[in-house]
């Protein structure tokens, strides 16, 4: 028979389990207390029937009598036994009926059965014995009934007992709880991960404002579905993105090819076409070079190239490769002094973002403008500047410079792909920094290393 699906839980079992381990535990708890209290007890009663036993063997003959009578009319219970018997084991005084014969005369307690005989008749009890030779020939018994030492141990053993069944059925009752409380949860994420895979990719796992390891997990998968989300909306465009910008290449090169075909005259005139038309091809390469190295960064291919990387003897090697194109467009490049900033990062890729950086102020900063770059420190942070005097990156536009293909309206005559800042931010993420691109008059963009 098929079990039901809150009986087939992991969380239900597991409450099964720990109810069953304590149910264990506490009859190994109830069983030990029983003992150890019957043992204490009749530990108890036998010093005191010792300490009765020495007290009558030290009375006179008469008076012996008389107390043995004594303690057997001041016991309602019918717990005391007492016997004195003569040198022929023939009763003299007491309640006991005979002296049992597997009694050993010894002062010690013994367990035995013997014959109760008072004025409720003749009863068989197990009870506790002590037997002694007294100096004149007779035998004094002094015992007690030990029933009542296992009641009052099965009275305490119950009493737990009944206390462990509340706490079974509550440890179940918890265990119950929270089965159904996880099973609800459990119901809801499933739900929403199934319109996640039917294509709603706004959808997001729910979670409290608590610290437990379910609201932990789903805040980490609503973070992963953030990045897929933003990562299909990008690649829902960048079809057209590239098809867009590859067709200009290419429909330049055609063209140039057709006019060549029919109007070139000479071999130069030809020549000079196939050299546009190459320029054209070239550049319709390089778009997809350069996606291809974006794909290649955000797989994080590259992490196995990481190395302790000297990030002012960097900037120093860019600024050389780029003072000479500074100086012929008639602007400054400012270095200003770089305290050493050692980080654990691919060297390669790291100037190829500097590169770019630099590349695009000096791409968009007019003659006679100024071009900075440095490392500074702020609030604890070691930044990475680049800086420009050229017109600046509006408010607006923050964030569309870093999708791939976007050029601003007011830089479209000047030559690129739409690719730099991307692959900046792409590597800046590989390496765990932070890009930061201030709006305002002159582009300041940053990375901070820490």
């Amino acid at each position: 028979m098929r079990l039901p699906d809150f009986a087939r839980s992991t969380t239900l079992r597991w409450a099964v389990l720990v109810a069953a381990i304590f149910t264990t535990l506490t009859i190994a708890m109830l069983g030990f207390v029983y003992l150890k209290t019957k043992h204490d007890l009749t530990t108890r009663s036998d010093r005191m029937i010792a300490s009765q036993l020495s007290l009558f063997a030290d009375l006179s003959p008469a008076r012996r009598l008389e107390a043995i009578d004594e303690l057997l009319k001041q016991d309602p219970g019918r717990v005391r036994l007492a016997g004195l018997f003569d040198s022929d084991r023939r009763r003299l005084a007491g309640n006991l009926d005979a002296l049992p014969p597997i009694l050993k005369i010894d002062d010690e307690v013994q367990g035995v059965i013997v014959d109760r005989v008072d004025e409720a008749g003749r009863e068989k009890q197990a009870v506790r014995l002590i037997a002694r030779n007294l100096p004149n020939g007779d035998v004094l018994v002094i015992g007690r009934n030990v029933d009542e030492v296992g009641e009052i141990a099965l009275v305490e053993g119950i009493a737990i007992a009944l206390g462990l069944l509340p706490a079974v059925l509550l440890c179940l009752a918890v265990g119950v709880a929270l089965n159904a409380r996880a099973r609800r949860r459990i119901v809801e994420v499933n739900e929403r991960v199934e319109r996640i895979v039917a294509g709603n990719l706004r959808e997001r796992l729910p979670h409290r404002k608590t610290d437990d390891p379910f609201s932990r997990l789903a805040i980490v998968v609503n973070g992963m579905l953030d990045e897929m989300e933003a990562l299909i909306q990008s690649l829902a465009g960048i079809g057209n993105d590239i098809a867009h910008d590859l067709r200009t290449p290419l429909t330049r090169a055609r063209l140039m090819l057709e006019r060549g075909r029919t109007g070139a005259q000479t071999l130069e005139q030809l020549q000079a076409v196939a050299d546009k038309t190459i320029e054209a091809l070239d550049q319709g390469l390089s778009i997809v070079t350069a996606i291809l190295r974006l794909a290649e960064i955000e797989r994080s291919q590259r992490l196995s190239g990481f190395g302790n990387v000297a990030f002012a003897d960097l900037i120093r090697e860019v600024a050389d490769m780029y003072q000479p194109i500074a100086e012929d467009k008639g602007i400054a490049l400012v270095i200003h002094s770089l305290h050493e900033l050692n980080v654990q990062g691919d060297r390669d890729l790291l100037i190829e973002a500097v590169a770019n950086l630099v590349d695009n102020a000096i791409k968009f900063t007019p003659v006679g403008g100024q071009v900075e770059i440095g490392i500074f420190r702020c609030n604890g942070q070691d930044i990475v500047r680049v800086s420009d005097t050229g017109s600046g990156i509006s408010e607006h536009e923050r964030d569309a410079v870093l999708r791939r293909f976007y050029r601003s309206d007011k830089v479209r005559h000047t030559s690129g792909l739409g690719l730099g800042l991307n692959l900046v931010a792409a590597i800046v993420k590989l390496h765990g920094f932070r890009f930061t691109i201030h709006p305002g008059a002159g582009c300041v963009v940053e990375i901070a290393c820490s």
